[in-house]
């Protein structure tokens, strides 16, 4: 479909980020982001959204962080990722932890087709900012339908919620803050302007009712003080 000049669905690959095509940025993955994946699948098990049962898809798997931390407490995990050069960090990292639990494919939040019936726990970080407010709206849709009734959604993502009118101070304030020199281990100025530039985050203003329109109730919220992150657990209605 992204190869017919006639097709008006997005092309999710050429919205995912330069970075996540680069073999050099997908070896050092892990190194310059840690996802806290531990913490998360505590949370989840203590909400009981994530138990011995569940079957879980981790969209915007990455390198598979989370979607190894949870694979010892869940029945399956499929973890999607839309780069294939991500994919192939991603099926590294699986066969290299002993996971049989865990399937790779290779998709995005418009292109994955679950299989094998209504799924428990959608998760997903700091990956739906790739795609434009539109397009986020009609993933978050598919999420829906994709869930079981009562199945939950954990969505982190870079969400602004502070004003339009802060923007250019917040967002300076962050980046400033952030900026690293070490490449292997952080994020340097111009990356971190390449996401506030190039990519689609939202305010949470416009993204919270999009979440409500999908079917979804937002359980919990919280934001970072900086006003650039936000963190939502929802269960589909």
């Amino acid at each position: 479909m992204a190869d017919d000049p006639d097709a008006w669905w997005l092309d999710e690959r050429a919205h995912a980020g330069r970075e996540h095509f680069d073999e050099q940025h997908a070896r050092r993955y892990d190194t310059k982001m840690d996802a806290e994946a531990a913490a998360e699948v505590r949370l989840l098990q203590a909400s009981g959204v994530l138990t011995p049962t569940s079957s879980v898809v981790d969209l915007g798997a990455g390198s598979g962080q989370f979607s190894l931390a949870a694979a010892p407490v869940c029945r399956r995990v499929v973890a999607v990722d839309v780069s294939p050069v991500m994919l192939g960090q991603l099926v590294a990292n699986i066969e290299r932890a002993g996971a049989p639990n865990v399937e790779a494919v290779n998709a995005g939040f418009l292109t994955y087709r679950h299989t094998g019936g209504p799924v428990d726990l959608v998760y997903s970080r700091y990956a739906l900012h790739h795609l434009p407010d539109f397009w986020k709206a009609l993933a978050l849709r598919r999420v829906a339908e994709m869930l079981r009734p009562g199945g939950a959604l954990r969505l982190s993502d870079v969400v602004y919620s502070f004003e339009p009118a802060d923007a250019e101070r917040r967002i300076e304030t962050w980046i400033t803050e952030t900026t690293s020199t070490d490449v292997e281990r952080g994020w340097t100025r111009a990356e971190l302007a390449e996401h506030v530039r190039d990519e689609h985050s939202t305010f949470t203003w416009l993204l919270e009712p999009m979440l409500e329109r999908a079917g979804f109730d937002v359980v919990e919220s919280s934001y970072s003080a900086s006003g650039m992150f936000a963190w939502y657990l929802c269960r589909r209605r």
